[in-house]
């Protein structure tokens, strides 16, 4: 914790397990390998889920420009598929000087920076540094590890959330929708 990892990693797949209230078990035998069991808790109950084509309309965005910020190519590419998805016009960057640099000569509706990126500056900074520029920007605060210390830091000056990796089409898509309603600072 507090080092960048390569990507979304055993911390990612440590908070899913506990998201759904499930556990996990490892046996591990020296010369014999490690096993991973996992449980998670049985449901019967399929009338909580909502239609993929309902749940994509009402989290529909009309094409305002959405600046993606993370370190690791894939999540870049996983952000913006489902952004373009979901109407979004998409820019992404690969650290948090590339954002800062983009966002002097480019407009951006919102930023989404990843908290943890290597090398160079975490999601903190990035947001403070853009703010010196165009203060009350709208951002999205994401991260593969649990809501630490310097997420709520970057929380205080105005970034409207903090979005758990890995995330889905539609807590994403939720999360962009809500911060873009909000009401822009004079």
């Amino acid at each position: 914790m507090g080092r960048n990892g390569t990507g979304l990693g055993l911390a990612v797949f440590w908070g899913t397990v506990k998201d759904h209230q499930g556990y996990i078990d490892v046996q591990s035998e020296e010369g014999h390998g490690t096993i991973f069991m996992l449980y998670f808790p049985v449901t019967g109950n399929a009338d909580f889920v909502k239609p993929a084509t309902m749940i994509a309309h009402d989290i529909r965005g009309r094409e305002e420009k959405i600046l993606v910020v993370d370190d690791a190519r894939q999540q870049r590419e996983i952000s913006s598929t489902i952004l373009r998805q979901l109407n979004y016009d998409v820019a992404t960057v690969a650290s948090g000087e590339e954002a800062v640099r983009y966002l002097k000569e480019n407009r951006a509706d919102l930023i989404i920076p990843d908290m943890l990126m290597d090398p160079g500056i975490d999601g903190l900074e990035t947001y403070e540094r853009i703010l010196t520029h165009t203060p009350g920007r709208k951002a999205i605060i994401t991260s593969g590890y649990a809501e630490m210390e310097r997420v709520k830091k970057t929380l205080t000056p105005g970034a409207g959330s903090y979005l758990k990796k890995p995330y889905t089409l539609e807590n994403l898509g939720q999360a962009v929708k809500e911060e873009l309603r909000k009401s822009s600072p004079p």
